[in-house]
């Protein structure tokens, strides 16, 4: 079981990892093949960081950001993982990472 401290900054990590990813992706050659990943990219991150703040200051809705937010990272992470870039990698496996502490989170 992870503790609130773990949690957050496994929502940190992931929401960097998805802004890093949006950005690089802005980037790419062919951006409207990205778009969904970019897409993605920001609701992961928003929902990383606004899942962190209701778990800082004890939010009596907290479970459902929680689970709203593994909903997401499992659709942001099978999305970057259909692309070869190093940043959808990356940003995959922390959506991954942050979907299971997610998962995991006593409710």
């Amino acid at each position: 079981m992870a503790t609130n401290n773990q949690m957050l900054q496994e929502l940190y990590a992931c929401a960097e990892a998805c802004n890093n990813c949006y950005s690089a992706c802005l980037n790419e050659e062919d951006v409207a093949m990205m778009a969904r990943c970019i897409e993605l990219d920001r609701e992961c991150a928003d929902i990383c960081l606004l899942t962190a703040s209701v778990i800082a200051r004890d939010s009596e809705n907290k479970d459902k950001y929680i689970e709203l937010c593994s909903e997401i990272c499992l659709l942001c992470g099978e999305e970057c993982e259909k692309h070869d870039n190093e940043h959808c990698q990356k940003c995959a496996e922390e959506c991954r990472k942050c979907a299971a502490l997610c998962d995991a989170h006593p409710g």
